[in-house]
């Protein structure tokens, strides 16, 4: 499933995860499970996923915490709502980070406020509070490379964020 660079990428982060003892959980919209999914492709990838959720619809969405409010105001796809899924993982597993993508992968469901290939990004952190997000037009490049694209970015996401935290304490 996934290529030579997911693989890289999804292994440099669970070396990393691993050495600093810590532990993912994810919530993904657009991506499908997608980057769960390339962290699995590697053995031993158990000590460091603790779970993903694939938050497609709205109400899976406010199943994991997202307030029905955030997505009437904002919409499923937007900053406010990558946050509280981000949010919404820590506060529903015994993780150390979490990570969550919501986009337009296309080619259908863009508007003009929302292009498809706008993806919104959140990692965070449960011991600092830390929250990071990012948003992310790719363009119309295709479902898949969108798809593709979102993975890449949310496992350097939690790389940068898992190395810029101090999790001794």
């Amino acid at each position: 499933m996934a290529d030579r660079e997911m693989m890289e990428a999804a292994q440099a982060l669970l070396d990393l995860c691993v050495r600093k003892k810590l532990t993912l959980g994810l919530a993904e919209s657009c991506t499908g499970g997608m980057l769960a999914a390339a962290l699995t492709e590697i053995s031993g990838s158990s000590r460091v996923l603790d779970r993903g959720y694939v938050t497609y619809s709205k109400e899976a969405k406010q199943q994991i915490g997202v307030a029905s409010a955030t997505i009437e105001r904002y919409g499923a796809v937007s900053r406010e709502t990558a946050e509280a899924m981000a949010k919404g993982v820590l506060a529903n597993a015994p993780v150390t980070l979490s990570a969550s993508v919501t986009g337009i992968a296309g080619p259908d469901g863009g508007t003009r406020e929302k292009p498809v290939g706008l993806v919104h990004f959140a990692v965070a952190a449960s011991r600092s509070g830390k929250l990071i997000h990012h948003e992310h037009h790719f363009g119309a490049i295709g479902r898949a490379q969108v798809r593709r694209a979102s993975v890449l970015r949310a496992l350097a996401m939690l790389t940068e964020l898992a190395e810029g935290e101090d999790f001794t304490n």
